[in-house]
């Protein structure tokens, strides 16, 4: 049986996209430790559509 670790995937998505009304949307994937990050990760993340940086926040 394997073992649960801390590390999980997390989905990262864009805050500043959804009130820009332009289609689609930005997301990212990536790992977190869940004992060392218990609360939700906000990340400066590269926009293709916008074409900037912008805050990603992870959603659930």
């Amino acid at each position: 049986m394997a073992k649960r670790g801390n590390r999980v995937q997390v989905i990262l998505e864009c805050t500043e996209h959804k009130g820009s009304g332009m289609p689609g949307t930005s997301r990212y994937i990536t790992t977190k430790n869940r004992k060392n990050t218990p609360d939700r990760i906000e990340l400066k993340k590269y926009n293709p559509v916008l074409r900037k940086y912008t805050l990603h926040k992870e959603i659930k």
